[in-house]
């Protein structure tokens, strides 16, 4: 006979030796999530990432995303690489402050986490059939309409935090999150409660100010979203306010006092790329497109293609020119780095040189 809850405490064990840091499993009634979900589409806080709305409530619904489905296996796993020095939000809070330096994400500076995961959970798979025999099942890695995040805190994997990301005692926020949606039926792993209490510091450590309220996010001010999922024109009002973040933003992240707790990974894919240490703005830059693909290669930054790649770089120098600290000298480089570009074929990339280069009449006296 199939001991279901024998089966779980076997799956985490697979997982961990896979190198995740939990194993859980969630039910398919995702009904309670529905009205939020709906509510964020209707006032357009999913901003122009319109594969949001296309797939309508299946988000929600994974029996219908993937008929069959009765359970959904939720995996985390965390991404900091070993080499983490303890002290890791300040020396990224430092990065911050220093402009001329180009601030990448985290996650984004070893391999792609898409990738990793994907191949993992698919092995993990591969070891429920060689012990069930053959099942349908679908593996997800931030790659299809899945409420992840919903799914992860139902799962036990933490809670969600006012920042809407997954939050873990024992991790904080630093891991990714995959499922595999399975016609299994499983038992599923507890919930954990939420311990945020009081505290409001990622709020306000918003640069943009996109957590609007607790637990309440607006895709169209955050950083990530306007560096990564965005096509078009950053707005000219957000463009001050990103700094030298050119791919993604970890604020709300660094600020968190649970990430104190944040788990070094036990995978060398998530290793920092050299040229992911201190890079300069103007250094990255000056990457033609074939540098940009042969550096980014294996790595989630390729997504975004060199062209909004330069979009980001002429904003974070444009930044770089508005401080009053910089020097003639430095100031005389950042704009010939930009002066450069000024004649690129993409008209996007032309119009966020221009600004740059107008930022400098902008500098305080």
């Amino acid at each position: 006979m199939f001991d279901a809850v024998h089966f779980v405490s076997q799956l985490q064990a697979w997982g961990r030796a896979l190198g995740f840091a939990q194993i859980g499993v969630a039910g398919v009634d995702l009904s309670s999530a529905e009205p939020g979900l709906l509510a964020w589409l209707a006032e357009g806080r999913h901003g122009d990432m319109h594969y949001m709305a296309s797939h309508g409530l299946k988000r929600a619904r994974p029996a219908e995303l993937v008929p069959g489905t009765l359970s959904v296996i939720t995996a985390r796993m965390d991404y900091l690489p070993a080499a983490t020095p303890a002290d890791w939000q300040a020396v990224e809070w430092q990065r911050l402050q220093r402009p001329h330096e180009a601030a990448v994400s985290l996650y984004a500076r070893g391999r792609d986490y898409h990738k990793v995961l994907r191949q993992r959970l698919q092995k993990l798979a591969d070891q429920m059939a060689s012990a069930l025999g053959p099942f349908g099942y679908r593996v997800f890695t931030d790659s299809a309409p899945v409420l992840e995040a919903e799914l992860a805190s139902r799962s036990g994997q933490g809670w969600r935090g006012k920042h809407t990301l997954v939050l873990n005692r024992e991790g904080g926020s630093m891991f990714f999150l995959g499922e595999i949606l399975v016609d299994v039926a499983l038992p599923a792993t507890p919930a954990t409660s939420g311990h945020c209490g009081q505290c409001q510091a990622c709020i306000s450590a918003c640069p943009t100010g996109a957590i609007t309220a607790p637990y309440q996010l607006d895709a169209r001010r955050c950083i990530s979203y306007l560096t990564i999922e965005h096509a078009g024109p950053i707005p000219e009002a957000m463009r001050p306010l990103l700094g030298n973040r050119i791919y993604g933003c970890d604020d709300c992240q660094l600020i968190c006092p649970w990430n104190k707790f944040a788990q070094r990974s036990t995978l060398p894919d998530f290793e920092a790329r050299p040229v992911w240490q201190r890079p300069t703005l103007v250094q990255l830059l000056a990457w033609s497109e074939d540098e940009f693909l042969r550096h980014t290669e294996g790595s989630p930054i390729r997504r975004i293609g060199h062209e909004r790649w330069l979009r980001n770089l002429a904003v974070a120098l444009g930044n770089a020119l508005r401080q009053p600290s910089a020097t003639a000298t430095e100031r005389q480089h950042w704009q010939a780095a930009l002066q450069a570009r000024a004649e690129h074929p993409s008209a996007l990339v032309r119009e966020h040189v221009r600004w740059a280069l107008q930022s400098a009449d902008a500098v305080p006296t």
